[in-house]
């Protein structure tokens, strides 16, 4: 199955995704225009006093203007750094998740050969104790704890003919039952935790 985020990965950035809005560049513009265009015009006018209503709407538009901009720049500027951070963070995560792709792709067929390994000697066992192929399909299905009642719904036998392929296999192995069947193979197989331990 593939991985979305690991496909992402690979997948460029959209253009509005590599660069910032020039949206905010655009707002500034406009504000440092009409802060200029509202000084400029207080200059030329020489106005006699500044308790005049013309004068004080355009200095209430620079000062307006000048603090936007100041607000906007930081707030642009703390946004960038934000976003810049979060790519950043994307990227190692991305990074991240492509090694734990590597590594479950490695434990997988490191798995897949070990079980292939425990199968050929299941079926090379099952073969020594002359097990029918039914017989043996039912005893590979008692090994992975299936009960009577699931081998029977999944084969598509009766429960009965399941119990008595179970007995078959039982006696050809000369053992007594589910639990001497699961130990037989399974007895020697160790967590890695219990390695050196004693029985």
């Amino acid at each position: 199955m593939a991985d979305p985020l690991a496909d992402a990965e690979d997948e460029p950035l959209e253009p509005d995704e590599q660069a910032p809005s020039r949206l905010p560049l655009l707002v500034i513009a406009i504000l440092a225009l009409i802060a200029l265009g509202g000084t400029v015009d207080l200059i030329l006018d020489k106005p006699a006093t500044f308790l005049s209503l013309h004068v004080l709407f355009e200095l209430s538009m620079v000062l307006f203007s000048l603090s936007t901009i100041m607000v906007l720049s930081l707030q642009w500027r703390r946004t960038s750094t934000e976003l810049e951070g979060a790519r950043r963070s994307l990227d190692a995560t991305q990074r991240s998740l492509a090694a734990r792709q590597v590594e479950r792709d490695a434990w997988r067929r490191s798995a897949e050969d070990a079980l292939a390994g425990l199968g050929v000697a299941i079926d090379r066992q099952f073969a020594a104790w002359g097990l029918t192929p039914t017989e043996g399909e039912v005893a590979l299905l008692l090994l992975k704890g299936y009960g009577h009642k699931q081998i029977a719904g999944s084969t598509g036998r009766s429960e009965r003919t399941v119990r008595q392929h179970a007995v078959a296999v039982y006696q050809k192995a000369g053992l007594a039952g589910r639990a001497e069947l699961a130990a037989f193979f399974l007895h020697d197989l160790m967590l890695p935790g219990e390695r050196g331990k004693g029985p």
